[in-house]
């Protein structure tokens, strides 16, 4: 039997109008809500990069208004007009047009499109899916796409560059539960001893390397996740070895890549980008299993250091925009 959805309910909604871009906690009703043929009642969202951009219209996110924020959800079916999906089912969703082009996460109800829905496999619990979120997924498409391309441990070590962030220190779990050597580029020395805890076999500071000016250097690596971009890619692509691949998943440092064609015809890298937000049903459904058995992270208590509530976001927002965050925050509805 399908349970009643409150007349009214809270929601971070976004605005951008005549009175300017605006953000904060409303009461909405289910008519309120982007279209969908099944109803969630959402326990827990995340907090990530793009969702901080978006809250704060520092970014241009959204390409409609008003829309409630959070890219990511998971939590328990309502109602559902589907046969894929019953009342009681546990569920997330990553991405897919979330705080874009539909209503969000940052909601106590989310009305959703079934084609987008992740039923929650097996040896994941909500809050860890949360957890993991669209960074954790992100990091996750990383591996799978390198290895589809031929990335194998026993190439040499993996680097990761923003490795404090959610991407990159859920990178550094899932890689080393993978059987990868996994070293870090950070500008936090003082968590050096938190990146090893998750599996970072050695730590650098982003302020100590130099890159060099030649279009091959040094080669050090076998493979990388980066967040970054800017010239922490350009530097790192350089000094990757024969047959290694570079997953492009950030701009935390900027969208600009200047490199030449050599790494890539004299010693055969590859950049592969990693596209999260709209990648195909039929990687999510191979992934998340992925994500609860094999490459399950193994420190995900370390990598979720808080739990905030809707009115709690916005110094999170702050944090990470100033490049002050630290793992994973799961927002609890």
């Amino acid at each position: 039997m399908n349970e009643q959805v409150p007349g009214s309910f809270k929601a971070f909604r976004i605005h951008n109008d005549d009175d300017g871009y605006r953000a904060g906690i409303e009461s909405i009703s289910l008519e309120d809500l982007s279209e969908g043929d099944v109803v969630i009642k959402v326990h827990f969202s995340g907090i990530n990069f793009k969702d901080a951009l978006a809250g704060t219209g520092k970014g241009k996110i959204l390409r409609s208004f008003p829309l409630n924020g959070g890219i990511d959800a998971a939590g328990t079916v309502v109602s559902s007009a589907s046969e894929r999906f019953r009342p009681g089912d546990e569920v997330l969703v990553t991405g897919s047009g979330l705080s874009e082009t539909r209503d969000g996460g940052y909601s106590e109800y989310l009305r959703m499109d079934s084609t987008w829905l992740v039923p929650l496999p097996s040896g994941l619990s909500m809050l860890e899916a949360m957890t993991l979120g669209t960074a954790g997924f992100t990091a996750a498409m990383s591996l799978y796409r390198m290895e589809i391309n031929g990335q194998k441990p026993e190439q040499g070590p993996i680097v990761v560059t923003g490795a404090t962030g959610g991407v990159g220190s859920i990178a550094i779990d899932i890689f080393s539960t993978a059987g990868y050597e996994v070293q870090a580029i950070s500008g936090k020395t003082e968590q050096f001893g938190w990146l090893e805890s998750l599996g970072a076999s050695q730590c650098f500071s982003r302020h100590d390397l130099e890159w060099g000016k030649r279009p091959l250097e040094s080669a050090r690596w076998a493979g990388c996740v980066d967040s970054v971009g800017g010239e922490m890619l350009s530097g790192i692509t350089a000094a990757i070895k024969p047959w290694g691949n570079i997953a492009s998943c950030g701009l935390a440092g900027g969208i600009s890549l200047n490199t030449t064609v050599l790494p890539f015809i004299i010693r055969g890298v590859s950049l592969l980008g990693i596209d999260s937000p709209m990648c195909p049903y039929s990687i999510r459904e191979e992934i998340w299993p992925r994500l609860a058995g094999a490459w399950k992270p193994r420190h995900l208590d370390k990598i979720c250091h808080e739990q905030v509530a809707l009115d709690g976001m916005a110094e999170i927002f702050s944090r990470i925009l100033s490049g002050q965050s630290l793992g994973r925050v799961v927002v609890k509805l």
